[in-house]
């Protein structure tokens, strides 16, 4: 099975750029680590975000151009 150009991920055909300069901490301010128990309560609300679907508002079924005429 050859790969076509239409194939090609163009997102991933360059490297990640370099982190911005402006995102590094100056100063002796450190990250604290989470508690266990912050860490539960991030995977069950990421397991709550990933198995619930978002609703979506419907489709008018008319055009703009007919609703305003």
């Amino acid at each position: 099975m050859s790969s076509t150009e239409r194939d090609v991920d163009h997102a991933l055909a360059y490297p990640e750029p370099p982190a911005s300069s402006l995102w590094h901490r100056h100063g002796g301010a450190t990250a604290r680590p989470l508690t266990d128990a912050q860490k539960r309560r991030n995977r069950e609300l990421l397991d709550i975000a990933q198995r619930t679907t978002r609703p979506r508002s419907p489709r008018p079924t008319e055009t703009l151009a007919e609703a305003h005429s």
